[in-house]
């Protein structure tokens, strides 16, 4: 299965650069390629980490940044800031409204097709910040809308099969729950490869073994918001990161060009 043209724009390879690669600038908005690994600002998932999103960026323009959504750490791509407060204010207010548009580029395990997924998911408490939180949250609505741009099979057994099937997704969330897309693709087994609390150890296993790969292998591909001051619609690709083109290449599961 072949990826449409409008999908082919959100796979493309990213150049390599030691500095944050900047997408999108203008006075108000500033959009970076967020690799892999890297968290956006402090936390306490990991009290040692030296480098963070906000950090570099703020040394990298010379001003500070305020992000205005969450990408989980081994997420790479799209991922948006702010110059001020009050442009802060209004973008935080479009993710809260689910007024913004974005899309993923995903390998899971499994040949999987297309569909609309209407599942919802228990709320995630953060064990610091939602220490006083009410514990007993019902369900809340999640959906997503996935469809696959290719497949592949790898001549690499795992478990008791001699061969492994994979897919590459475009993932959609309609609602923007924690750890969305991973859950999601757990809940139709097809987990997300690479993913370390949601996916398949065995798999993730094969791939660090036989291709080097250490990471998610979930890719924020394209985020398009309003724009705070102009009130223009602003369309921002991220290209696949390198590691991530590679090990494509490498399980053979590539897309028309």
């Amino acid at each position: 299965m072949l990826a449409t043209v409008e999908e082919q724009q959100d796979i493309v390879v990213e150049s390599s650069s030691p500095e944050l690669e900047i997408l999108y600038q203008d006075d108000y908005l500033v959009a970076i390629n967020k690799p892999s690994g890297l968290l956006v600002h402090r936390s306490w998932l990991d009290t040692h980490a030296t480098e963070f999103a906000v950090q570099k960026l703020r040394d990298q323009i010379g001003q500070h940044v305020y992000p205005v959504h969450r990408l989980d750490r081994p997420t790479s791509g799209v991922l948006l800031f702010v110059l001020d407060k009050d442009s802060a204010r209004h973008l935080m207010q479009q993710f809260v409204d689910q007024t913004t548009e974005k899309s993923y580029v995903a390998v899971v395990r499994g040949h999987l097709d297309q569909g609309l997924l209407d599942y919802p998911l228990k709320y995630q408490y953060d064990k610091i910040a939602d220490k006083k939180a009410d514990m007993t949250k019902p369900p809340q609505e999640a959906v997503t809308e996935y469809r696959c741009l290719a497949q592949t099979e790898v001549p690499i057994a795992v478990g008791p099969y001699q061969s492994a099937r994979y897919s590459l997704m475009k993932l959609v969330p309609k609602t923007g729950r924690k750890h969305q897309l991973r859950r999601h693709m757990k809940h139709l087994r097809h987990p997300i490869v690479g993913d370390t609390s949601h996916g398949d150890g065995k798999h993730n296993t094969m791939f660090r073994d036989n291709f080097d790969i250490h990471r998610l292998l979930l890719h924020a591909a394209y985020l398009s918001v309003i724009h705070p001051k102009t009130e223009q619609k602003i369309e921002i690709h991220a290209p696949l990161t390198s590691e991530f083109v590679r090990v494509l290449s490498d399980i053979n599961l590539s897309v028309e060009k």
